[in-house]
């Protein structure tokens, strides 16, 4: 007994005929029909009654038919479990946002690294737009994404949220702006801003939040962590998700530091986002949890 022999009686069960069993199957209906009497004979029992209308399962063969969905569910099971064991020795693609590396990715991959020690984790620093193409086509198996509160989820994606923050000026612990407990537009659009380029998401923040107002001067970087860097070395202010700046290396070391922006405004969430109708590995579903776990015991320090 081979499991293609249940795998073809499965396929004439549900499409009803031999001709639609073979198309499906990429097979021709002889070689179809050949291989399902010699499981026939193997068997001793007629699993299907052919008929010039088609095929449908026999008597005997109905009796048999819950048996071998039982084999076909586990083969499919033990298979799902073999690629899991096989892409857990491989690597996973992560791509991510730069927000995310302080509060979530540094720590989640130390403890998935002593969980999966021999599994590689390529992480891919990008725009949100690029990582939902390359999740869709197949490139990347986990992004980690920022979006606004109230942004639609796209539909093929499912979406876990990780992190809820707000935006916060931040700026040098130095700054006269760090001296005040909240930070109002105005002042903020007083000073040196460093505004994060088209197609990052707090781009799309700013915009909406000045709504045609202009900083006093500007410059244009790619990502938090190219801003937080200009910031650090006294070149300007800028304006990210607290969780972006929080714990961050140059604010522990208290070189840059953060305030509330006195401005209404959505919340800034991080989220997971994977295709939904992929399986997901072992080793992309522990990353999650990981994640979800390091996540829950974030707080910012302001």
């Amino acid at each position: 007994m081979r499991i293609e022999q249940l795998e073809y009686v499965a396929a004439v069960t549900r499409l009803g005929s031999m001709r639609r069993a073979s198309e499906a199957l990429h097979i021709s209906q002889p070689a179809l029909s050949q291989t399902i009497n010699n499981l026939e004979r193997e068997l001793g029992v007629t699993l299907l009654d052919r008929h010039r209308a088609g095929a449908r399962v026999s008597t005997g063969g109905r009796e048999l038919l819950p048996l071998l969905a039982e084999v076909l569910d586990a083969i499919d099971r033990l298979r799902a479990a073999a690629d899991d064991q096989a892409r857990s020795r491989r690597m996973i693609r992560v791509g991510t946002v730069n927000t995310a590396t302080v509060p979530l990715v540094t720590p989640a991959m130390r403890e998935f690294h002593t969980a999966h020690p021999k599994t590689r984790v390529e992480l891919v620093t990008a725009q949100q737009a690029d990582i939902h193409e390359a999740l869709l086509g197949g490139g990347l198996d986990l992004g980690l994404v920022n979006i606004l509160d109230g942004d639609d989820a796209p539909p093929d994606l499912s979406t876990v949220e990780l992190l809820r923050g707000r935006a916060v000026v931040c700026c040098r612990a130095d700054s006269p702006l760090a001296q005040m407990r909240s930070v109002p537009v105005g002042r903020m659009l007083g000073e040196p801003f460093v505004a994060m380029r088209s197609g990052y998401l707090m781009h799309r923040y700013v915009h909406r939040l000045l709504d045609g107002r202009e900083p006093a001067f500007a410059y244009s970087v790619d990502g938090a962590e190219m801003g937080k860097a200009m910031v650090a070395e006294g070149l300007g202010i800028t304006l990210l998700p607290d969780y972006s700046v929080a714990d961050d290396p140059l604010e522990r070391h208290g070189i840059i530091t953060y305030r509330p922006l006195d401005a209404d405004g959505p919340d800034v969430l991080l989220v997971a986002q994977y295709v939904k109708t992929r399986h997901l590995s072992a080793p992309v579903r522990r990353l999650v949890r990981l994640l979800k776990a390091q996540a829950a015991h974030w707080r910012p320090d302001a």
